[in-house]
C-alpha cells in the first residue's frame, strides 16, 4: 500500500458523480491547482440519479484505465459511497484500482463493523466523516477513535469533520459574518483535535460556505491550522488557492522546526524570543516540515537565521 501524507490533501473539493467534467479534473485540464477530489454518490446525488451517477463513475474509471492510469501530478481521487451496501459493491470493482480510497459518510461506532465488512480491499484508504450527533459526546469519540486505531489505523489518511451536518443536527446555520468557531463547532473542533489527535489521527476542517467574505475564510483557516487541521473541504473552486496558500508555513516556523529536529539541538534553547524544547516540540516540528514539503513557505522577507541560544546560558 503506497503511503499518503494527510498534508497532500490540501483543499478537498467534492463533485457529484453525475458531473460530465470529472475526467478533466482528474487529468488537470480543469482546476490544475486542486490537490484532492471526492466524487460524491451521497448527499450531492438525488435518489433518482443514483444509477446515472454509478454509470458515470464507471465511465470515469474506464476512461482513466484507457489512458493508462491517472497522471502522477493529478489530484488524489476518492469516492464517497452512499452507504456501506454501495461501498461493498464498489469495493469489488476491478477499476477501483484507479481510486485512492473512500470517504466514509456518517461513521459511528454502531456502523463501523458494516464498513469494515464492506471495504475489504486493503489498497483503498479511508477518510471517515464525523458528522452525527455522537460527535458531541467526547466519550463516544474516545470509543470510536480507539476502535478505528485498533482495526483500521493504517488505512485512515485523515478524519473529516462534517460541520454542516453537525450544525444541521442542532437546527443551526452559521452566521455569515462569523467563523465556524463562533458556533457550537468552537467546542467540537478543539475537542476532536484533542481526542482524535492524541490517538494519532489527522483531521480536516469543515467547509466555509460563504463565498462573499474571503477575509473570513482566511480568518477561519488560521484557526483551523491553530487547531492542527491538515486541510479543509472547499465548497467552490474559488476557495482552492486560498486554502492551499494559507497552508504554507512561515519561514520563521520552518527555520525553528529545522533547529528542533537537528541532531545537535540543545535540550532547551531560545529562538525568535521563544523557548524551544525538542523533547516537547519535536512532533510539532515534524508536522511543520511535512506541511512545508507539500505546501511550501509563505512569502516573507528572508533574514539571517538566528543561532540557537541555550536558555541556561542566556541567563548568565
Amino acid at each position: 500500500m503506497k503511503v499518503l501524507s494527510p498534508y497532500a490533501l490540501g483543499a478537498t473539493l467534492y463533485m457529484p458523480a453525475t458531473r460530465a467534467d470529472l475526467l478533466d479534473v482528474v487529468f488537470r485540464t480543469k482546476l490544475p491547482e486542486l490537490r484532492s477530489l471526492v466524487v460524491c454518490l451521497e448527499d450531492a446525488v438525488a435518489e433518482i440519479d443514483v444509477d446515472t451517477a454509478l454509470r458515470n463513475l464507471n465511465g470515469l474509471l474506464t476512461a482513466i484505465n484507457e489512458r493508462g492510469g491517472r497522471p502522477s501530478d493529478g489530484p488524489l481521487l476518492f469516492v464517497r459511497p452512499r452507504d456501506s451496501v454501495m461501498a461493498a459493491v464498489l469495493n469489488d470493482w476491478p477499476l477501483m484500482a484507479h481510486i485512492d480510497g473512500f470517504v466514509v459518510p456518517k461513521l459511528t461506532l454502531r456502523n463501523l463493523g458494516e464498513w469494515e465488512q464492506a471495504v475489504t480491499n486493503p489498497a483503498l484508504y479511508l477518510m471517515p466523516t464525523l458528522e452525527t450527533t455522537d460527535v458531541f459526546n467526547p466519550g463516544a469519540m474516545v470509543e470510536l477513535g480507539q476502535a478505528l486505531k485498533g482495526n483500521l489505523n493504517q488505512r485512515i489518511i485523515a478524519l473529516r469533520i462534517g460541520g454542516n451536518d453537525l450544525m444541521g443536527s442542532l437546527g443551526l446555520r452559521r452566521n455569515p459574518a462569523t467563523t465556524l468557531y463562533s458556533t457550537p463547532m468552537g467546542y467540537v473542533i478543539p475537542m476532536l483535535a484533542g481526542v482524535m489527535g492524541s490517538l494519532g489521527f489527522a483531521l480536516t476542517a469543515p467547509v466555509f460556505e460563504q463565498l462573499a467574505t474571503p477575509h473570513l475564510l482566511m480568518e477561519e483557516l488560521e484557526l483551523d491550522i491553530a487547531h492542527g487541521m491538515v486541510g479543509k473541504t472547499a465548497i467552490h473552486p474559488s476557495q482552492i488557492s486560498t486554502i492551499q496558500d494559507t497552508l504554507r508555513v512561515s519561514l520563521e516556523d520552518l527555520n525553528c522546526a529545522k533547529m528542533i529536529v537537528s541532531d545537535v539541538a540543545p535540550a532547551v534553547f531560545k529562538h525568535n524570543d521563544a523557548m524551544c524544547e525538542p523533547a516537547t516540540h519535536y512532533k510539532w516540528a515534524v508536522n511543520i516540515l511535512e506541511r512545508a514539503e507539500w505546501h511550501g513557505v509563505r512569502q516573507a522577507d528572508v533574514g539571517p537565521i538566528e543561532a540557537p541560544i541555550r536558555l541556561a546560558e542566556a541567563a548568565r
